[in-house]
């Protein structure tokens, strides 16, 4: 890749919510004109930028799909890392309703660390006068002279019923910039609107999503024993109906022409964790390039 030019680093591919041993939680970092943004936030990222070479005081611009969890619990480590380091000018999180209140909560959590650094000397600006959230509708959510950022409401989160229904929102996202289109489908069903948003991309990065496996480890861990049968009923639609299986990706990306798929946000599975033959399914559907991301990987 030239310099100048845009990339990607897949810095966390693995589905959450239980963490794993050699992949970190949902992340990735696109750098454009040597300008940093963040995409997602999992448990992991401020160990996995370390790892790219990558100072946590440099990025000031951070874009959450939704709030679950593997999406965010690294979020609030990696803003107390940059501000740790002296990061002094605004850090600015865009997502759905209720990015302020996470980012507010995060800064609480670490008020209590910050206020003795700064009592350690070396610090003198409060943590909360960096740290902003943003809630974002749709349509361009965010421009700068590097991107420009479209957001849709995806499926995610449309199998809701009774007081949750319509409550919370979960993004996908179209990343323009001079030389290449990038969209990020974040946690979704199968829908029209991620398939528009993804019209002619140089490169969709999809989350992978096997119901089977997902029940398989969590009758692994020991969670599907206590559950009870409704709660079993229920997670099984949310893996069914709130996610994209391999079939999916592979029509969605012939129906909006992009040039190469990579699967990520991948479902643990037992043994090797190869998952050729996941790229291969989707490659029975879709006739350009598919890859499986992996933790640092560069596209």
């Amino acid at each position: 890749m030239q310099p100048g030019l845009t990339r990607l680093v897949t810095l966390g591919t693995a589905a959450g919510p239980p963490p794993r041993a050699h992949r970190a939680q949902p992340s990735n970092l696109l750098i454009v004109n040597g300008t940093y943004y963040v995409v997602d936030a999992g448990d992991g990222v401020a160990r996995r930028l370390a790892k790219a070479g990558v100072n946590a005081r440099d990025v000031g611009t951070i874009f959450i799909t939704h709030h679950h969890d593997d999406h965010t619990a690294g979020l609030g480590t990696l803003m107390s890392v940059a501000w740790d380091q002296n990061r002094t000018k605004p850090i600015h999180v865009y997502g759905p309703p209720r990015t302020e209140d996470l980012v507010k909560a995060a800064v609480q959590y670490f008020s209590i660390s910050a206020e003795i650094r700064i009592s350690d000397g070396g610090r003198t600006v409060p943590i909360a006068q960096v740290f902003f959230g943003h809630d974002v509708g749709i349509g361009v959510i965010f421009e700068d002279a590097n991107i420009k950022v479209t957001a849709v409401e995806n499926t995610h989160f449309s199998f809701h019923d009774g007081p949750a229904a319509g409550k919370h929102k979960s993004y996908s996202y179209r990343f323009e910039t001079c030389d290449r289109v990038i969209v990020l489908t974040g946690d979704t069903g199968p829908n029209d609107a991620v398939t528009e948003l993804a019209r002619d991309a140089d490169l969709l990065v999809a989350e992978a999503n096997s119901v089977e496996d997902r029940r398989q480890g969590m009758i692994n861990s020991g969670a599907w024993q206590v559950m009870t049968p409704i709660e079993r009923a229920r997670i099984l639609r949310q893996a069914t109906e709130g996610h994209l299986n391999l079939v999916d990706i592979g029509m969605m990306a012939t129906r909006a022409n992009v040039k190469t798929v990579v699967l990520t946000h991948l479902t643990a599975r037992a043994g090797t964790g190869d998952y050729s033959s996941w790229a291969a399914e989707v490659s029975k559907h879709f006739s350009g390039q598919v890859v499986v991301a992996k933790d640092l990987g560069e596209f």
